[in-house]
C-alpha cells in the first residue's frame, strides 16, 4: 500500500526568507522593504527617492538573492524537527516557487539544514504541479503546506481531496498574509510548528475525504 505524501513549501514554512531578503536589500542594495497592510506591490522602495520598484526590478532582486544570498536563510523554529518527524510516517517532497536552474541549490540548502527531500520547482499557482506530483506518487492521502493563500486556492480547485494547512512561520510577515482557512481554501491556519505538527500527524491518520 502506498504511503501518505506531504507536499511542503520552503520559504516561510521551513526557512526564513523575507526577513533576510529585507536585511540584504537594506544593507547593500539601496532598497527599503516596508510592509504596508497586505499590499506587496509598494513594499519595496528606493532609499534615494522613496519611489516603488517596478515589478521587473523586484523579480531581479529576488533572483539575485536566491543566486547569491541563500546562506542567509535559517530554519524556522520547529520546522526541521517537524518535517523529519513527518518523514517517519509519510513521503515528503518540497514544492518551491523557484526556477528550475535553482532546484539543486535549494536541495543542497535544505540538506545543509537537515532536510533531505526531493525538490520540485514551480512558477505560478501550485495546483497543477501538485496534481502532477500526486499522480506520480499515488499516495494513500496527501497533505499540502504553504504560506500563501493563492496556492491553497489553486490546490483546492485542482486537488480538492488534498488536506491543506496554511502556515506562515515568519512572525514579521504572518499578520500581513490573508488567511486561506477563512477564505475556505485551507483546512486550517497554524503559524507555529509546535502546534502544526500534532495537527499534521492527526491528518495522516485520517482517511481522505
Amino acid at each position: 500500500m502506498s504511503r501518505p505524501l506531504i507536499i511542503c513549501d520552503c520559504d516561510e514554512v521551513i526557512l526564513h526568507m523575507v526577513v533576510p531578503f529585507k536585511e540584504w536589500l537594506e544593507e547593500s542594495q539601496g532598497v527599503r522593504f516596508q510592509m504596508k497592510g497586505n499590499n506587496f506591490s509598494n513594499a519595496l522602495t528606493w532609499e534615494s527617492n522613496g519611489e516603488a520598484l517596478g515589478q521587473e526590478e523586484v523579480w531581479k532582486f529576488l533572483g539575485k538573492f536566491f543566486d547569491t544570498q541563500m546562506g542567509r536563510q535559517n530554519p524556522i523554529e520547529g520546522a526541521v524537527t517537524g518535517i523529519n518527524r513527518l518523514a517517519d510516517n509519510a513521503d515528503v517532497v518540497i514544492l518551491t516557487n523557484l526556477t528550475d536552474e535553482r532546484r539543486d541549490n535549494r536541495a543542497r540548502q535544505l540538506a545543509d539544514h537537515g532536510v533531505h527531500a526531493r525538490v520540485f520547482t514551480n512558477q505560478g499557482p501550485k495546483g497543477p504541479a501538485l496534481k502532477s506530483i500526486i499522480q506520480e506518487y499515488s499516495p494513500s492521502r496527501a497533505l499540502f503546506i504553504d504560506d500563501l493563500p493563492q496556492h491553497h486556492q489553486s490546490v483546492a480547485e485542482l486537488a480538492p481531496h488534498t488536506r491543506r494547512l496554511h502556515l506562515c512561520g515568519e512572525p514579521w510577515l504572518a499578520p500581513h498574509i490573508d488567511c486561506a482557512h477563512e477564505a475556505g481554501h485551507a483546512h486550517a491556519r497554524i503559524d507555529h510548528w509546535h502546534d502544526a505538527l500534532p495537527w499534521l500527524l492527526d491528518q495522516l491518520e485520517k482517511e481522505a475525504t
